[in-house]
């Protein structure tokens, strides 16, 4: 490796020279701030009178001999500064195209042939001194064959930048802008294939500062050893259609990085830090081989093809999948997609037919929907799915799922039909979340319902059958008591919620004029309607506790026909584990065995177990203890004289000890809750 200060023009205004961007180089994505900070610097150096004041404008690093070989042309491949290169690049055809408009020939030849192209070179493919991709390349070639930016028929950071420093060009500071050219530096890192390793200086460049994604770091990990010929291969081949495939259509938001996350997580049975996707793609991938890029790489296609469905509903042809495909992104289940992949897969290879993809994707929905219903913590679904595919018996497909989720215990259960019955009716469905109302409501409203309504248009919108704010009347429509109970503990559940479209019409009216409404013939009252949601209040003519228990059970059992309990039969493990927090109290109870982070340690001593957990937390992260009020509920201090008897979890700090198993219990549900680890502490008496 060579690292040198140089003049920035000089590195450009090299002979015969080509600057390569690969293919596995992330798009350039400079906006026009950055455009205008660097244009600013130009100047403000530009018109400085003294010739020794320069600008630093950071690194340019590049492969030198041995990628792109030409008898012609020295090709130098930019591993780090393309954004710059590639900017400062349009800054000077901005400047070539300003000075053929204003006749200042000389200048405009002088950019042209000394920066912008080699031009004693017969090559066409060596003619422009700096190579582009595809997209990029398009567009700068159309401005250099001096056509109207305007009529490029594509979005391009390319077209845009231009744009801007055209318009900011004018014959005022069109000189100093040159002249500030002149004073830029940067250095030159300059490293020789089979001497120095790119890829280690990549990465060391970007730990500095660099901003990648965890999926440009890997992108450039595949292909940035390979050889020029193969690096295309296998770019259009694997990577560009995983690229395509891993965006959410519209938005073009990329999610390969998640697509590598959950693909990782399938086969590791381990979830990665977002942050350490590369890492542990490195890990799991040391060797780059054959096999490597005719299998790996073709298995992720193949995922990230379903991973297309999983981020555009739309996508999928069959209409029934799709509509479970669009529930299950409305809900957000993406920590599912590590289980839901390798079954979509098996639907793919034609081992499970529609029938049962259509019931796993319920039974998913399901499990979740019941959970939030209750409230169970949300972050035990993430071991849940990243193993729950290993359960999966092929000749017993969907039994064997619901198998394995109703053996869950704990934070992870599957709730019955009884916790329903009693989570749902005093649940608050009108203040929870949009995505999660709108489902509900969709839900209920489809099921069984050939003619599919659109609940995410404004025209449909939440009605309180008895109001937030009620009319007077109401108070001598009902009983006192049940006004309070509407007014007080049931005014935002499910049983008195239901949609219309002329929510606003209906307001606070007593519940006979909100049935009956018929302004102007508009129709507004609930006899109207024709959703199933309102079917029933068309038939009674007061709304009272009575009517709303009623509704509630009609509700009630529409719901379990919508979110099934799985019906069949699991051995009942008569060694019973607990998770901590369905454990019986342990007074007059001694262990035989505690697992904690998936390893089983024989013991009877609750003591032991207690020192084990809270020794290994203080050490993952001692500020979560003492930053917070675990400190002294847990009662954790440097000075050991201060307890009665202590533990030592570090050298310096002590842990009391003499507490009774209850409390040793109690102080352990506060720390694992603290560090979402309800689900990882599980015990089995003697």
């Amino acid at each position: 490796m060579k690292a040198t200060e140089t003049v920035f023009k000089n590195f450009l205004t090299q002979n015969k020279t080509q600057f390569v961007i690969p293919v596995y180089q992330r798009n350039y994505d400079w906006t026009s701030a950055e455009c205008k900070q660097l244009l600013y610097d130009i100047i403000e150096v530009g018109g400085k009178k003294d010739q020794d004041d320069t600008h630093f404008i950071g690194s340019i690093v590049f492969i030198h001999d041995g990628v792109y070989t030409s008898s012609d042309v020295k090709q130098l491949v930019i591993i780090d500064g393309q954004q710059r290169l590639t900017t400062m690049t349009l800054l000077y055809l901005a400047l070539y195209r300003f000075a053929l408009a204003n006749d200042l020939e000389e200048k405009a030849a002088e950019i042209n042939e000394t920066i912008l192209i080699n031009r004693f070179v017969k090559e066409e493919n060596s003619k422009l001194k700096l190579k582009q991709t595809d997209v990029n390349a398009k567009a700068f070639r159309f401005l250099m064959n001096e056509n109207n930016p305007g009529d490029y028929n594509e979005y391009s950071r390319v077209i845009e930048n231009y744009n801007f420093f055209y318009h900011a060009i004018n014959l005022d500071n069109f000189s100093i802008i040159t002249e500030g050219l002149n004073r830029l530096l940067f250095v030159e890192i300059s490293l020789e294939r089979g001497k120095d390793d790119p890829q280690r200086i990549f990465e060391s460049l970007n730990s500095t500062g660099l901003e990648l994604s965890q999926a440009d770091l890997i992108r450039n990990y595949i292909l940035m050893g390979l050889e020029p010929k193969e690096q295309v291969r296998i770019f259009e081949n694997y990577w560009e259609i995983i690229e395509n495939n891993a965006k959410i259509e519209n938005s073009h938001e990329s999610k390969v990085s998640e697509l590598i996350r959950d693909y990782l997580t399938l086969i590791n049975k381990k979830i990665p830090n977002k942050s350490k996707v590369y890492e542990e793609f490195k890990v799991r991938f040391k060797n780059r081989d054959e096999s490597f890029y005719s299998t790996t790489l073709q298995t992720i296609k193949q995922y990230s093809i379903i991973y297309n469905k999983f981020l555009n509903p739309q996508n999928e042809q069959d209409r029934e999948i799709r509509n479970e495909l669009r529930s299950i992104k409305q809900m957000e289940i993406n920590v599912s997609y590590p289980f839901l992949m390798p079954v979509y897969h098996d639907y793919s290879n034609q081992k499970i037919d529609k029938t049962i993809l259509i019931s796993v994707l319920r039974l998913v929905q399901s499990y979740v929907w019941r959970r939030f219903i209750l409230g169970l913590p949300t972050n035990a679904l993430n071991k849940i799915f990243m193993t729950l595919y290993g359960d999966v018996n092929t000749l017993d497909y969907l039994a064997s799922v619901e198998k394995s989720l109703l053996k869950k215990k704990g934070v992870q259960r599957y709730p019955n039909n009884s916790d329903i019955l009693v989570a749902l009716k005093d649940k608050d469905m009108y203040n929870t979340q949009a995505k999660n109302r709108l489902y509900y409501f969709e839900q209920m409203e489809h099921f069984r319902n050939p003619e599919r309504v659109d609940l995410s248009s404004t025209e449909i919108t939440i009605e309180h059958i008895f109001p937030q704010n009620p009319d007077i009347k109401w108070q001598s429509d009902i009983s006192e008591v049940d006004y309070i109970q509407f007014k007080e503990k049931y005014l935002n559940t499910v049983a008195n919620l239901t949609l219309s479209g002329n929510n606003g019409a209906l307001g606070n009216k007593s519940f006979s004029d909100k049935r009956e409404m018929n302004k102007d013939e508009g129709r507004q009252g609930y006899r109207f309607s024709n959703l199933w949601l309102n079917e029933q209040l068309k038939t009674i003519d007061v709304w009272d506790i009575e009517a709303f228990d009623k509704r509630f059970e009609l509700l009630y059992n529409r719901f379990v026909e919508i979110w099934r309990f799985p019906a069949v039969e699991i051995e009942q493990n008569t060694e019973e584990e607990f998770t901590l927090f369905d454990a019986p109290e342990p007074r007059n109870k001694r262990l035989e065995y505690y697992t904690y982070k998936d390893e089983q340690i024989v013991t009877n001593e609750f003591s032991k177990m207690y020192y084990h957990v809270i020794q290994d937390l203080f050490n993952e992260s001692p500020s979560k203890f003492l930053l917070s009020d675990l400190k002294d509920i847990i009662q954790i201090t440097t000075d050991k004289d201060k307890l009665r008897s202590f533990y030592p979890i570090t050298d310096t700090y002590y842990l009391e000890t003499n507490i009774d198993s209850n409390t040793k219990f109690s102080r352990l549900k506060k720390v694992l809750t603290a560090f979402e680890l309800e689900d990882e502490l599980i015990i089995k008496y003697e």
